[in-house]
């Protein structure tokens, strides 16, 4: 006989990583088309704008120092944050369950 309250929780957690896939599905896609977008822009500077090879590639290297990279990086630290709780409460309702106690 199973418990009602087990069943909605495991239910949750399917739900919960069903969600998580999709968001990661999701991001990635949206990040690809930022890429796609910024090379775009990038193409269409460097035919209007006709510049040498070495002008071309100092702009690039510039670009890259200054663009996105605090973006980036808070974006980066949130998905580890939230990665780390579920991991967390992961590991902490594993354990409960191995010791025997109830986590409900």
């Amino acid at each position: 006989m199973t418990n009602p309250r087990i069943e909605k929780v495991n239910s949750d957690i399917a739900k919960t990583k069903a969600k998580i896939a999709e968001y990661t599905v999701k991001l990635r896609a949206l990040e690809r088309q930022k890429i796609n977008l910024e090379n775009e822009e990038i193409v269409a500077l460097y035919r209007r704008e006709n510049f040498n090879d070495d002008e071309f590639t100092a702009l690039l290297r510039s670009r890259k120092k200054t663009a996105g990279t605090a973006e980036q990086d808070s974006l980066d630290s949130e998905v580890q944050g939230v990665s780390a709780q579920y991991e967390g409460i992961q590991r902490k309702y594993n354990g409960d369950l191995e010791n025997g106690e109830e986590t409900i």
